[in-house]
Parts: C-alpha cells; structure tokens; sequence
C-alpha cells in the first residue's frame, strides 16, 4: 500500500500522537504508531495500555492496509524531509519507504495485528464543556496533585458533576484545589481521571477554538473528543478524599491582597530557598501590611506590601513554593486570603464569585 500526504499534517498528527506510546514496553508495538489507511483517510493511533490519543488525517490513496512504525524515529525523519508532500510505501514484507524529492529512507514495521485493542468508544453519558474552560480549569488544579504512590487515588483529579456544577478537585496532602463551573447536563457523576492523561488534554485544548470538549464516561475509561483527537485513558479506582469537609466556612482574618504584588513578593524570598536549602516564610498580617522574612543558610529577607485586613493579626508560615503555586494560576488582580489561626490552612478565594478554592497547609514557625 501506498499513500501521499502533506508533511506538516502528518508531523503534527504523529507528535500528538506519539505523546501517548510508551517510551520502553515489553511489548514492542506499544512503542510505536499504529497507522491505519482506508483510501483516503489515515488513521493515526499511540497507545500504552494506560493513556490512548488517535487522529485523523487526509491523505491521497486509494489503498486499504495497516501497520505499526516506530513513533520517535517516524518524527524525526517527517520533520527532516525537504518536500511539501511526502509518500509512504509499505511492503508486504514490512519495510516502509518515505521519500520526499531525492530523499529516501527505508524503516522496518511491525504488523499491525500485535496492537493491542484500545476500549470501546459508543457511551450515552457524555457531556460537552468549552475548550477554554476546560483547559483553565486543569490549569488551575493539576499544580495539587500528588507526585508520590502512598495514595494513588491522589495521583488524579476529581471530576465531581453535581445538579449542573462541575468541580474539578486536586489534594497532595499540603494543599487542596477546587475549581468550580456551570455546566449544560443533568446527569450526575463522580470519577477520578489520572494527572498523567490531563496534562496531555492540557497539551491538545485550544482556548480558542468554538469547539467544545466531548467528554464521554465509562465505568473504568474516559474519552476526550478535542477537534479532531480521541484522549483515552483508564480511570483510577478508589474513594476520594472528602475534601468538603477539609474547606473552613468562616473566618478569624481576612485580607484583600494584590495578586502580583504578592507573587512578586514571594518570588523575591524564593531566591533564597532551593531544593537543598528550605525554610518557611514567615507572614505577619497585621496594620494593613504583610510583612514577609526568611532566613537560610544562603541569606535573609525582609520585605511588606500593603494589604486590607479584617480581623486580629495573624502570623504563619508557609512553604514558598506551596503558596506560589495557585497565586500563579490566578487571574484575579485580586484575592481574599481567610485564616483561622497560624496552625490551620489558609483558604484563597475570589473576591466576588465562587470559581476557586485553595487551601495551603501552614509550616510550623521556629520562636524569632
């Protein structure tokens, strides 16, 4: 069989594609793209075993066949080909020659047949969330997840459809986020979708394009329809953490807080903390100001912008990076800072809507 397509189409298809074949497998199919040709439309697949992602692409053919290339070297020779249009050539003996102009190479395939079988596809629980959305709603949670196997379930988001809102929940232990929309559907559902897959959606959500996201449900799969890419991955079994009852209702203090003052602020104390070094930094609230100090082996800091504060003076200590983390994944000029105490979270909100939730544990300050 043989096929002509257009080289930046192609490219494209396989690096989408390709982010979901395994790197290293037993078993060798699992390392490279099955692609599938039925006359003019090329079917590209990457799959291993946990997360699948498949496109299609046009192509000029009037043949019918399929096969397995390894995806990495697929990449680097499309990208390297110096013609517009490239032709691909598979033999019955499975070699496949890609020519473009002078150029030639000639690569071994592996029949299709030992492709493992991605789930099935037809589900009536679906619902359809807008591109953009979606997109700022992983962006804004996947910083919480877990990155250590003590509890799998923490290593992905909580998806959790409740009488049209949709909240999608992250917690490693040291912080918790909630990311809130409306949503057009009156099913309920509950489910926990692994971290790995999301940052791949991530990667494949286009803020602005009118298409919504598909998102269809199954009892231990999930499929994302994104213009054009299937995203299958695996559901991970388990009972989420009952983090409505971690979020406090009211508060002792609240401030009002500058959200790139106070990122800046951080920022300028993490000069002086690295994986090697740590330290808290340490938070007085009190007199419309914060004022913010640290001190490691690297050096000390002292430093205060001003804040609206309602309520006692609080002093708490954070890990930088911990409280840096969803600052930075906020639009707001704005936020509200609520805490109960120097021992207990603090909770960030927006000032005028219920879009997010965060919860940053405090670290236990050293007496001055």
């Amino acid at each position: 069989m043989k096929f002509i397509c257009n080289k930046q189409s192609l490219y494209e298809a396989v690096i989408n594609v390709s982010k979901a074949a395994s790197d290293k497998s037993s078993i060798p199919a699992l390392e490279g793209i099955k692609m599938s040709l039925q006359n003019n439309i090329l079917e590209l697949t990457g799959y291993d075993l946990e997360i699948g992602i498949r496109t299609e692409i046009s192509v000029k053919s009037e043949d019918v066949g399929e096969f397995i290339v390894n995806s990495r070297l697929l990449s680097d020779i499309i990208k390297k080909m110096p013609t517009e249009e490239i032709l691909i050539e598979v033999s019955s003996n499975m070699q496949v020659k890609i020519s473009g102009g002078v150029t030639e190479y000639t690569v071994s395939a592996m029949p299709a047949d030992e492709y493992p079988e991605l789930p099935e596809t037809d589900s009536e629980d679906k619902f359809a969330i807008a591109q953009g959305i979606l997109k700022d709603m992983i962006r804004q949670t996947i910083f919480a997840v877990a990155v250590v196997d003590t509890k799998p379930i923490l290593k992905g988001e909580l998806f959790e459809i409740q009488d049209g809102v949709f909240n999608m929940v992250s917690l490693d232990g040291y912080r918790l986020a909630v990311r809130t929309e409306n949503i057009n559907t009156t099913n309920d559902y509950k489910f926990v979708v692994p971290s790995n897959a999301l940052r791949e959606v991530f990667k494949l959500l286009n803020e602005e394009s009118e298409e919504n996201c598909i998102i269809y449900i199954f009892k231990k799969h999930i499929i994302f329809d994104i213009s054009g890419y299937l995203v299958y991955s695996r559901l991970i079994e388990g009972e989420f953490h009952n983090y409505k009852g971690s979020i406090p209702n009211s508060c002792n203090t609240e401030v009002i807080v500058d959200t790139k003052n106070m990122i800046d602020c951080l920022e300028r104390a993490s000069l002086l903390i690295n994986e090697r070094v740590k330290s808290p930094v340490r938070c007085i609230f009190d007199n419309e100001l914060l004022n913010l100090s640290c001190s490691t082996s690297i050096g000390k800091i002292s430093d205060e912008i001003s804040v609206d504060i309602t309520g006692p003076m609080i002093e708490i200590g954070f890990n930088c990076k911990f409280l840096l983390d969803p600052l930075k994944t906020i639009t707001d000029d704005k936020v509200k800072l609520q805490m109960n105490g120097g021992n207990l979270p603090m909770k960030i909100v927006p000032l005028n809507s219920d879009s997010y939730t965060f919860l940053v544990l405090p670290v236990r300050l050293k007496s001055e």
